[in-house]
């Protein structure tokens, strides 16, 4: 009851302790997300070698989110987690290129029946596809390994700006930066002159994939910009919320396919006219579950008790600085190589990364045909081996102190000044793992979907 109150203030314009919080009525929704782009490259985020001008202009007419997280750093867990509000065990489909469990619901049919057109222009990734109804919007390409980059903002536009007293929620998916990085203008970065995040091997190798990368982002930029002018041109902006993700890290050793932060933190941006004051930002701890219910409460919905996630409504008009106490993230490796299942934890400070099987070596398929991994492995220096290692062989636990060591390069998980905050984090992740019916080391085999009702797993 409370929930439906907060909720029917917002959408009927009245104050609710906060001057910004006015909308004349249901907003409009533009979710546009990245495919495989580092929090770290994105300008606003800390980005050294490219600039994202536009993704950096909706930070500053609205809200950056400085602990926002994905729970797989994998494409179709990452988008089932997005689109339904549950943890990748709770909807089943937490292996890569596999399908949630057959009743879970989505975002297109939780919006439609509060009144919603929802359509999805670019990369889908989601199975199967009739969980999530969406409608297709054209203009985008959909697949992420294809070297063709072209589109045109025709769909979206007509989507847009359709004549319908229907509020709409867009969502645009780039398939930028994803490989084979083919996209944008890469003859503009200065190979000799890009700074390598510390995790990668230098090579001249990496030097020129990681600039056919960065050029990828300064696409998606442009089609951010893109979207962003259609909004205005439209005069749409007054009463839309734009949220930007950067969805996982790329496709280089130690981001994608991991839970180092170079994996599961996203950059995450918010923009409302209106609502959000701009140029603010937040630490409070978010995750990807939690998108779906903001929509849902500022579509006049109920959230269910079946979504994990958590409404950012609060947090959107700059009432609270808090939401979750710890972020929780899971890998498991098959189809993507030998099983390799890692749980992990982080309380904002600190992150607690758990590998089920440190005697086995990890092994990412893709990762190990590439040409600038291979260039790795050729490199007889110090830098090379102790990146390597730390790659392919890792200890049972892993300890971080993420505000000092962003890239996760000091373990802490055997000093003794961090016993203590070690158990308290085994603890919760622990804890977590039984919340969810995650077994652990069993669930990193060939996904075979559950045909039962995904359930309330708090109340199971």
């Amino acid at each position: 009851m409370e929930k439906s109150l907060i909720s029917l203030c917002l959408l009927s314009g009245l104050s609710i302790g906060n001057s910004f919080a006015q909308t004349p009525s249901k907003p409009n929704i533009l979710l546009i997300v990245a495919d495989d782009c580092a929090y770290y490259d994105i300008g606003c985020f800390g980005a050294v070698n490219n600039k994202t001008p536009n993704i950096d202009a909706l930070a500053r007419q609205g809200i950056k989110f400085n602990c926002a997280y994905n729970s797989v750093s994998m494409s179709t867990p990452t988008r089932h987690c997005l689109y339904t509000g549950m943890y990748p065990m709770h909807h089943g489909g937490y292996a890569n290129h596999s399908r949630v469990n057959d009743d879970v619901k989505s975002l297109p049919s939780y919006l439609g029946e509060l009144g919603y057109r929802v359509g999805l222009a670019g990369k889908w990734h989601i199975n199967p596809l009739a969980n999530f109804p969406f409608e297709e919007v054209s203009g985008f390409p959909k697949g992420c390994t294809s070297p063709k980059t072209d589109y045109t903002t025709d769909g979206i536009k007509e989507f847009m700006g359709r004549e319908t007293l229907q509020p709409f929620c867009l969502v645009l998916a780039s398939i930028n930066p994803h490989v084979p990085w083919t996209g944008g203008d890469a003859s503009v970065f200065d190979r000799k002159k890009l700074q390598l995040p510390p995790h990668f091997v230098d090579t001249e190798a990496t030097r020129e994939y990681y600039a056919r990368y960065l050029a990828e982002i300064g696409l998606l930029d442009q089609q951010v910009g893109d979207a962003m002018k259609i909004l205005q041109d439209k005069d749409l902006l007054k009463n839309t919320l734009i949220i930007f993700i950067s969805e996982q890290g790329p496709q280089f050793a130690g981001a994608k396919w991991t839970n180092w932060s170079a994996g599961v933190k996203s950059a995450m941006l918010a923009s409302w006219k209106g609502v959000i004051r701009p140029g603010t930002e937040t630490s409070a701890i978010v995750q990807y579950e939690d998108i779906l219910p903001t929509f849902i409460e500022i579509a006049g919905g109920n959230v269910p008790d079946v979504i994990d996630g958590k409404s950012l409504v609060n947090i959107l008009q700059g009432k609270t600085e808090k939401h979750h106490k710890y972020a929780y993230h899971v890998h498991n490796n098959i189809p993507e190589g030998p099983a390799y299942p890692i749980r992990s934890i982080s309380d904002g400070k600190y992150r607690l990364i758990w590998n089920l099987t440190p005697e086995a070596t990890y092994i990412e398929k893709h990762i190990e045909k590439n040409e600038w991994h291979v260039s790795w492995k050729t490199q007889d220096t110090e830098q090379a081996r102790r990146i390597l290692k730390r790659y392919q062989h890792r200890p049972e636990y892993e300890l971080y102190d993420i505000t000092k060591d962003p890239f996760e390069l000091d373990n802490l998980a055997d000093k003794i000044e961090y016993k203590q905050k070690k158990a308290e984090l085994i603890r919760e992740l622990e804890s977590w793992m039984k919340q969810q019916k995650d077994t652990g080391i069993d669930k990193d085999v060939p996904r075979t979907p559950n045909k039962k009702r995904a359930q309330n797993p708090s109340a199971a």
